[in-house]
């Protein structure tokens, strides 16, 4: 499980970093930045945070709602004519950086899941693979993204019916495949994928 060891050693304030959404076929990547109050931290948190892909859909809505109520969070999105533009890699790192803005305070430590680090960030960064099973402050942030970005995925699905994002998030399911094949692809598919540029070329 998770716990503040890296941040401990690290010292100082520190935000843990992470992304969803960079392998999906459709909408955009987000990210988070997170400071968590390690001397006050919620016990549920401290009991429960993990990757967030571990986590059954109502345990990471709560969590989300606890981190967002007693943690400092900013949330950064890069889409989908960014993602196309410049690669899904820069666009990830433009969402670190917009996240980062969006926390509104200096941090001495970026603490970044995975083994890339993001350039643009105004502080020093410490890429940790599958940080998002190590760290608290990378737990909770992969909790905030990935629900902000399935809520994201789900009011698309209200406008984009049929592609059935609210179930699948936008990535390449059989029936989300399916249904671009019969369908074609709307704005916010990536037309820089393999598979949804092969629906552009027919």
């Amino acid at each position: 499980m998770p716990d503040f060891a890296h941040e401990t050693a690290l010292g100082g304030i520190v935000a843990g970093f992470d992304e969803v959404g960079r392998g999906p076929l459709a909408g955009p990547v987000v990210a988070a930045a997170v400071i968590l109050d390690r001397a006050a931290l919620h016990p549920r948190l401290a009991a429960e945070l993990d990757d967030s892909k571990k986590l059954r859909p109502g345990r990471r809505e709560a969590l989300a709602a606890l981190v967002l109520d007693t943690a400092a969070v900013g949330i950064g999105t890069a889409s989908v004519a960014e993602i196309d533009a410049v690669n899904i890699l820069q666009a990830t790192f433009l969402a670190m950086i917009r996240a980062h803005a969006a926390l509104g305070r200096a941090i001495d430590w970026a603490l970044v899941d995975g083994n890339r680090p993001p350039g643009g960030l105004p502080c020093p960064v410490r890429c940790l693979i599958g940080g998002d099973g190590l760290s608290l402050s990378i737990a909770a942030a992969s909790v905030v993204a990935k629900v902000h970005r399935d809520r994201l995925m789900a009011d698309l699905a209200l406008a984009c019916p049929g592609y059935g994002w609210e179930r699948n998030a936008g990535y390449g399911t059989a029936a989300h495949l399916e249904a671009l094949r019969r369908l074609g692809p709307t704005p916010h598919h990536r037309r820089s994928f393999a598979p949804v540029a092969q629906m552009v070329l027919l």
